[in-house]
């Protein structure tokens, strides 16, 4: 195939779609196999990928070790993302999701993830969520105080919105911000996507295809693995999921229109939106991964942008994204809060 095209990423020039690791070790089932696992990444890379996303928080650190193992001695064909600031940690003796922004604890976090990645330097280091308990100013200090001693080269957020994003600019450069989006998830529309763009800031798209959705491929959420974390979202549940799926009808023939696959013609769709954003959807299946890779050479015309755009909206799909306690621990602006 092709080289897949460039985007550039602070300091960096990466794939224009990059690949999210999560889905290897957490949140959707089944860990992949070691050798599952080892077979998908070195075909990442050989497909073009050079932009690969993990976290502290996937798998509890086997996401990490996972990309230690496989791709230390390949550290040099890609540019390393991870993040911090969120971590499955025992509390009361039992293993829970915890945020902690605490500069103490991303500083020790980062030292087990450049263990774990059995590398020196982590080149964009992201914190995970906003810890609301900390001053944004304190947590990036501290991200800052790491690129000072060369352990990250540059610093992301997550999840935010655009005014936590200029206050964190003010401390320190930030070289991304990673928030869902896609056709069905357009908060990022609302200010932070502007706020990126007006300071030089690379907005990361993950789950780019609806946690699935826009694949085409789920048609029964009752057929997800008991620990797949989409039985907790409202948009999978009984009460939103038909309104939902029904939309899969004229999106379809879209995409069979346009000569592409579902899930090509949602990720094409992104890349078009604007020049500093850069998908990053993860697959555990060869195939999939190839198909992302060359959705980034599509072309869409205005009017197809447009006809998407008027089907799947915040106004056409069904339920919010998190339920009620997640959505309190994301700082992204909401529709619901711009409607009220």
């Amino acid at each position: 195939m092709s080289a897949m095209p460039q985007r550039a990423l602070g300091p960096f020039t990466v794939s224009a779609i990059g690949l999210g690791c999560m889905n290897l070790d957490h949140a959707y089932g089944p860990a992949a196999s070691e050798a599952d696992g080892e077979r998908l990444l070195l075909q990442a890379l050989d497909a073009g990928y050079t932009l690969l996303d993990t976290a502290t928080l996937y798998g509890s650190g086997r996401n990490e070790e996972r990309l230690g193992r496989v791709l230390a001695q390949h550290r040099q064909r890609y540019t390393l993302a991870s993040k911090c600031g969120m971590a499955i940690v025992p509390v009361d003796g039992k293993p829970q999701r915890v945020i902690d922004g605490r500069p103490s604890t991303l500083r020790q976090q980062c030292e087990d993830s450049l263990r774990r990645l059995q590398t020196d330097v982590i080149d964009l280091y992201y914190l995970h969520r906003w810890d609301k308990r900390v001053p944004i100013e304190d947590s990036v200090g501290a991200l800052a105080d790491l690129v000072r001693q060369g352990k990250i080269r540059c610093i992301g957020l997550s999840e935010v919105s655009a005014a936590t994003l200029r206050k964190a600019h003010a401390v320190h450069p930030i070289a991304a911000v990673q928030t869902e989006y896609s056709l069905w998830t357009r908060n990022a529309e609302i200010a932070v996507l502007d706020a990126c763009r007006e300071l030089g800031v690379t907005f990361v798209a993950f789950s780019p295809v609806g946690r699935g959705f826009l694949c085409d491929t789920l048609h029964d959420t009752q057929s997800l693995d008991a620990k797949d974390i989409r039985r907790a979202m409202p948009r999978f549940t009984a009460a939103h999921w038909p309104t939902n799926v029904a939309l899969l009808d004229a999106y379809r023939v879209m995409a069979q229109e346009a000569a592409c696959t579902p899930a090509q013609l949602a990720l094409a769709w992104l890349l078009h939106r604007a020049p500093h954003i850069v998908p990053i959807p993860g697959t555990t299946q060869r195939q999939h991964l190839l198909d992302n890779a060359a959705a980034a050479q599509l072309s869409l015309s205005a009017a197809q942008m447009d006809q998407l755009e008027a089907l799947i909206n915040h106004a056409t799909v069904s339920g919010p994204r998190y339920d009620a306690h997640t959505s309190q621990e994301v700082d992204t602006e909401s529709f619901d809060c711009v409607h009220s």
